[in-house]
């Protein structure tokens, strides 16, 4: 969610905490990891014991205590200086990488809307509460034999949408737990939504093929 809005106030700024991901297929990407941003102050201590693998180091760095210790429970969560390097690096060019996944985003929305209007299938929008920052586009096509003619359609053609995810219901973990209600919303986007290929490094060009092939799959 990062550099996204609410009503004009930036997600992450709204609850007392907020994470964001720097997974590899995220805006901003450190392979793994993330980041934990506090807006009430009393979760600082805590959480800074929680990510120093529940010690108390923190403190002892600033000189506050004369000796470090275990004090709570946690894990290794501070990145490696090479980690925090590199995505340094993409934060200090965070307008530029979001100016160019912004122009993709609305490229794949203006070229794309046809579709619903005439619906073929359900094309992404955004409310007018809500902004976007160009994490994905997805298109929710009418069925799921549709959806898979789709992916078959595309890859023939040399680029590769991709499902979203399975219904937590319907999960492994989760099948076993669940009251046995129907959830028609969740089966629906499980089975009927695609997202689009959106990244920095996607060229003109290739944005260009993917909305003329899609286009060429709905005639």
């Amino acid at each position: 969610a990062i550099d996204s809005y609410y009503k004009g106030k930036s997600l992450g700024s709204i609850g007392d905490l907020s994470a964001f991901s720097f997974h590899e297929t995220k805006n901003i990407i450190a392979g793994e990891g993330g980041l934990l941003t506090i807006n009430n102050s009393a979760f600082v201590p805590r959480s800074e014991i929680i990510r120093e693998k529940g010690t108390n180091r923190s403190a002892f760095f600033r000189g506050e205590i004369d000796k470090y210790g275990w004090v709570d429970i946690g894990s290794s969560f501070l990145p490696s200086e090479i980690i925090s390097a590199f995505l340094y690096a993409q934060l200090e060019n965070l307008e530029k990488i979001q100016n160019k996944r912004k122009a993709i985003w609305l490229k794949y929305a203006e070229s794309l809307k046809v579709l619903s209007t005439e619906g073929k299938c359900q094309v992404q929008t955004i409310p007018s509460y809500a902004s976007y920052n160009g994490h994905i586009f997805y298109l929710v096509l009418n069925s799921e034999e549709q959806r898979n003619n789709y992916l078959s359609h595309a890859r023939s053609k040399g680029f590769h949408p991709v499902f979203h995810y399975q219904s937590l219901h319907k999960s492994a973990f989760f099948k076993d737990k669940h009251d046995g209600r129907e959830l028609p919303n969740a089966d629906r986007y499980s089975k009927c939504l695609v997202r689009l290929p959106i990244f920095f490094d996607l060229s003109e060009q290739e944005q260009a093929l993917i909305i003329e092939e899609t286009l060429a799959f709905f005639k």
